[in-house]
């Protein structure tokens, strides 16, 4: 069964305690850790990460180096490593850590700031699953498609999301948004901070609805969170159902793509 991808994030595959399965997230107790909550796989309200500039960061943050993308980009530029609104998604899409690896557990006395750039099994393995059914396993996202592949008709197929360190065949990330007066893109209509975004309602400020670029240093960027909201949007506004691929808006007609390319 999978996540229904309506209401809000806990009710999306993001959702890593699976509460959505009404008691047969247990399943999976050997392969993550419980915590019982749905924000704590990304977020903590306290003893956040001090090395990620990203909302109050809960999970592990390897010092990767990814292979960026390898087709000549039509403005000249050459991609650079990719920004924290990318990493955030990598560290777990490019499954080199435990989907359950976090900073700070829920509970007194469970926080490991070395969680910040490494993953500590031992540290892991001090959490109790509700279910009593503990990992065998911290499973990377790599490690689901032990099951979670094309030929399980029991699981979902994760393949998709499985990115990995080669970026080399993804659509540019790290990438500035070149000068709209020379080559075929579209210049954002609206900017707050360090974001500019296409303001489709004109209300000033960058809705879950709208793709953007960010500026966390040397310039407005292309990065994961310009097309994709990790917690899932609804066209039709909250309560309906989310558009595909935690994409910002649905990609009917290429409207995704169009957004920013002339076309």
């Amino acid at each position: 069964m999978g996540a229904p991808d309506t209401g809000g994030v806990e009710n999306t595959r993001h959702n890593m305690s699976q509460s959505f399965l009404r008691g047969g997230s247990a399943n999976m107790d050997t392969s993550r850790n419980d915590y019982g909550e749905v924000c704590v796989y990304c977020h903590t309200p306290h003893a956040a990460s001090t090395t990620t500039n990203a909302p109050l960061w809960n999970r592990t943050m390897k010092n990767t180096v990814y292979q960026t993308y390898g087709d000549l980009i039509a403005t000249g530029q050459t991609p650079s490593q990719p920004g924290v609104n990318s990493l955030v998604c990598l560290s777990c899409h490019d499954g080199t850590v435990a989907i359950d690896s976090i900073i700070n557990m829920p509970g007194p006395g469970r926080h490991e700031p070395a969680q910040e750039t490494s993953q500590n099994n031992g540290f892991l393995d001090q959490w109790t699953n509700p279910s009593g059914t503990n990992p065998i396993k911290h499973a990377t996202l790599t490690d689901c498609l032990a099951c979670h592949n094309k030929d399980n008709i029991f699981a979902p197929d994760f393949a998709v999301a499985v990115i990995g360190t080669d970026l080399s065949n993804d659509h540019p990330v790290g990438v500035t948004l070149p000068d709209t007066n020379l080559y075929g893109f579209r210049e954002p209509n609206g900017q707050r901070g360090g974001i500019k975004f296409f303001d489709t309602d004109g209300n000033g400020r960058p809705d879950a609805g709208e793709i953007r670029y960010y500026n966390t240093g040397g310039g407005f960027k292309v990065e994961c969170g310009s097309c994709h909201d990790p917690h899932g949007v609804s066209p039709t506004g909250p309560g309906g159902v989310h558009n595909p691929t935690f994409l910002r808006v649905s990609n009917a007609t290429s409207a995704v793509c169009i957004t920013c390319h002339v076309k």
